[in-house]
């Protein structure tokens, strides 16, 4: 059975200043709890209506009804069961590779699936502005997919950092240059704008290099691509070499 005091806990970890509290988040679904299961993050509880999950102990493990289920989930129509994991400490940047900075990413399925690519494509280090939706907010965690589990991910002030790394910084515009047309190198900063307003004025000062995803269509009146298809766009530019 679970308690009122779970129903309440699990209920306000959907609000940010519960999970920072709290230092919890939560997750649905088997595949998206089984990677985090997998990987580094330590389980605080799960709860599911069929008895599976079986590597898990029976202490931290219990069957809730689907009718509890629905009064916890984040999900429009809720899945078989929610784990909640405590957060991890952020781990220390390392300014090699390719690094994806996020400037004031509003929208959580953006952000999940922006992770997702990220780990597709190899990349391992992904830095948010402290404008950027929490990374632990629900939607952004299913929208992940448990890449979540694969990519560090940090909060920075990124005008400050942007000031001070020696990596070549590339910004995304629609008056930069062909990015088909550029030699891409296997190391730098590639930031990425917010869906409505792009790239702030003050980390537009600290782009080194000004690119462009180039419009093929005859009519030439789309006005943007949504933030993360750019970003897959171009990762896969950057990978592909």
């Amino acid at each position: 059975m679970v308690s009122k005091n779970q129903i309440k806990l699990i209920t306000s970890l959907q609000q940010k200043k519960y999970r920072n509290a709290n230092k919890l988040f939560f997750a649905e679904g088997v595949k998206g709890i089984q990677e985090l299961l997998d990987s580094n993050f330590e389980l605080e509880h799960l709860y599911t209506t069929q008895d599976d999950f079986i590597s898990v102990s029976k202490e931290k493990k219990t069957i809730i009804s689907e009718n509890d289920l629905k009064k916890v989930t984040a999900l429009a129509t809720s899945n078989s069961c929610l784990a909640v994991f405590k957060m991890p400490a952020e781990k220390a940047i390392f300014e090699t590779g390719l690094i994806v900075a996020l400037d004031s990413i509003r929208d959580p399925g953006n952000l999940g699936t922006i992770v997702r690519m990220c780990d597709w494509f190899g990349i391992e280090q992904i830095l948010c502005s402290k404008e950027t939706v929490d990374l632990y907010n629900p939607k952004v965690v299913q929208a992940t997919m448990g890449s979540i589990a694969r990519v560090n991910i940090n909060y920075v002030d990124l005008t400050v950092f942007l000031a001070q790394t020696k990596l070549p910084v590339f910004g995304t515009f629609m008056d930069g240059t062909n990015i088909y047309k550029l030699a891409l190198p296997k190391q730098g900063i590639i930031v990425m704008g917010n869906e409505a307003n792009g790239i702030s004025p003050e980390l537009e000062k600290k782009v080194t290099s000004r690119l462009t995803i180039p419009r093929f269509g005859n009519l030439q009146k789309t006005e943007s691509l949504n933030v993360a298809t750019a970003t897959a766009i171009i990762l896969s530019e950057f990978c592909r070499g």
